[in-house]
């Protein structure tokens, strides 16, 4: 940073700011209006090209009925090579012999050539294997693109008698398959160059305008800092000096300065700021050594009441996650019982989901309590087979909830992950798409390589939209409240992705939400 040593250095420093911001500034509007420049240039050609291709599409397609209906009024009553002539004849016949664009070529599929008006290449002619300068092989590729049901269009080069040259061109085909007869029609592209020369005028008049009027005000700018420098600076360094004696006077003198003693005003008020400052500092100095101590001293005890309260809420979360397990396998094994002997009875249904509810929970808090203190080692886990186990798990809340699995999983997808920390990211994902899903709806889980070293698992739900995508995976956040859950799921699934270079992609809209993780095969991060 460049330091004034004085006021004379400050203005000199000022001119040469003022020259090169506005150098900065000149360089910056030329290069926007290059950039501006060259979007309309792609618009202008953009717009020109759309134009002459949506014509020459229409003239094929009229041209195409026009052949179509004559080939029907005649069929039988003509022999099909008089009907074709005929045609030929009556395409010739409508050309405006004037304009060199307006034609129309036709070929069989073999790439002869049976009518073409503008060129010196003989009728009956095989131009299949044809390339133009760039290598394409231009009618094959006409052809081709003829047999599709819309037709299309082929981009090439190809000579151009009114430039003689060659030049960009584009044309149009479409086939009529009665007869194998591909019909098309083209324009050349170089006619825009003329409307880009007429912009680069236009935009070269402005960028000097641009130029013109920033040196303008350069010079304007220079000259008023030279005025400054040569009438103001001199009386401003002479109050500084005032000023300055005063503040040595202070030291022994406690007096305000004599107004007399400045020339401007600015200054006479800087001096009694000063004066009044110096007695502020000393009064508020003192205020400040109090209250620090009283702070410090506040800050201390919060800090004490609140990590004894994390505490108690961590051995709290703890114990009751201990105390859960017990009765909870109780409650698993009895319903298990009853099962056996009442099979389809739906209330012990209801009661099973929600004992497994419980138990998703239960996995979750367990987790967060041991995932910092326990290792989770990587083995190979046939995720198919495991994903199925997980479905059939949750299979009993779902049709709780009218709600149905459909499911593409793919066989014998094995991949190198802890079981523990994949079922998270599972359940979890399950568990949300059931309880967030519209009612008598299917919730779509899906399984397969995305290549040979990941896979993608993805559940897809009819849903509402999530509108906060990027606070989902934060902590305590619920998008919908009155669902339950206490909204650290997908946080937990975040935290296992990122550690173990999981990719998630959430999409969701108003027709759907769907999550998808992409693992890797072999990924030898350890958890």
């Amino acid at each position: 940073m460049i330091k004034a040593k004085s006021l004379y250095h400050l203005i000199l420093y000022s001119i040469i700011f003022i020259v090169i911001l506005t150098s900065s500034f000149t360089f910056i509007i030329i290069e926007n209006a290059f950039d501006e420049f060259q979007e309309k240039i792609e618009i202008i050609k953009n717009d020109h090209a759309s134009k002459k291709k949506e014509l020459i599409k229409e003239d094929i397609k009229k041209t195409l009925k026009f052949i179509e209906y004559y080939h029907k009024k005649f069929k039988g009553i003509k022999p099909e090579e008089e009907i074709k002539s005929d045609l030929l004849n009556a395409i010739e016949l409508m050309r405006d012999t004037k304009d060199v664009n307006d034609y129309i070529f036709v070929y069989d599929f073999d790439g002869t050539l049976l009518y073409y008006p503008i060129s010196n290449v003989k009728i009956g002619q095989n131009l299949y294997e044809f390339t133009d300068p760039s290598g394409k092989k231009v009618i094959k590729e006409i052809i081709e693109v003829s047999q599709k049901k819309e037709g299309g269009f082929v981009q090439y080069i190809w000579y151009k008698p009114v430039i003689k040259d060659d030049a960009l061109k584009i044309s149009y085909a479409l086939s009529y398959k009665p007869w194998n007869w591909t019909i098309g029609t083209g324009i050349y592209l170089d006619e825009i160059e003329e409307i880009v020369k007429q912009k680069k005028i236009e935009y070269d008049e402005k960028i000097s305008n641009y130029i013109l009027q920033i040196l303008s005000l350069t010079i304007m700018l220079v000259l008023y800092s030279i005025f400054i420098y040569k009438n103001a600076t001199l009386l401003i360094v002479n109050d500084v000096k005032e000023i300055g004696k005063y503040f040595k006077e202070t030291q022994t003198n406690d007096t305000r300065i004599n107004q007399d003693r400045l020339i401007f005003g600015e200054f006479k008020v800087i001096a009694n700021y000063a004066y009044d400052a110096m007695h502020n500092i000393k009064d508020k100095t003192h205020m400040l050594e109090d209250l620090n101590k009283n702070l410090q001293e506040t800050v201390e005890h919060q800090t004490k009441e609140l990590t004894y309260l994390i505490e108690s809420q961590k051995k709290f979360l703890k114990n009751s996650v201990h105390e859960v397990n017990t009765p909870l396998a109780i409650i698993r094994t009895n319903i298990d019982l009853l099962k056996m002997h009442t099979p389809d009875n739906k209330y012990i249904s209801n009661i099973e989901s929600g004992a497994k509810i419980i138990q998703y929970i239960y996995d979750d808090l367990s987790y967060l309590i041991k995932k910092d203190r326990v290792e989770y080692p990587k083995e190979y886990i046939n995720f198919s087979e495991y994903l199925i186990e997980r479905l059939n798990f949750f299979d009993g809340i779902a049709i709780a909830n009218d709600l149905e699995f459909i499911n593409n999983i793919d066989e014998d997808i094995y991949i190198k992950f802890n079981k523990t920390e994949l079922q998270r990211i599972v359940d979890n994902n399950i568990s949300n798409s059931i309880k967030y899903s519209y009612a008598k709806s299917g919730i779509y889980i899906r399984l397969t390589y995305f290549n040979d070293e990941y896979v993608e698992f993805s559940v897809k739900t009819n849903s509402d939209k999530i509108e906060s995508t990027d606070m989902i995976f934060d902590d305590f956040y619920r998008e919908n409240n009155s669902r339950g859950g206490f909204g650290l799921g997908l946080r937990i699934v975040k935290e296992i992705c990122d550690k173990n270079l999981v990719i998630i992609n959430l999409d969701s809209n108003d027709k759907y939400t769907k999550f998808t993780y992409r693992f890797k095969i072999n990924e030898d991060i350890t958890s």
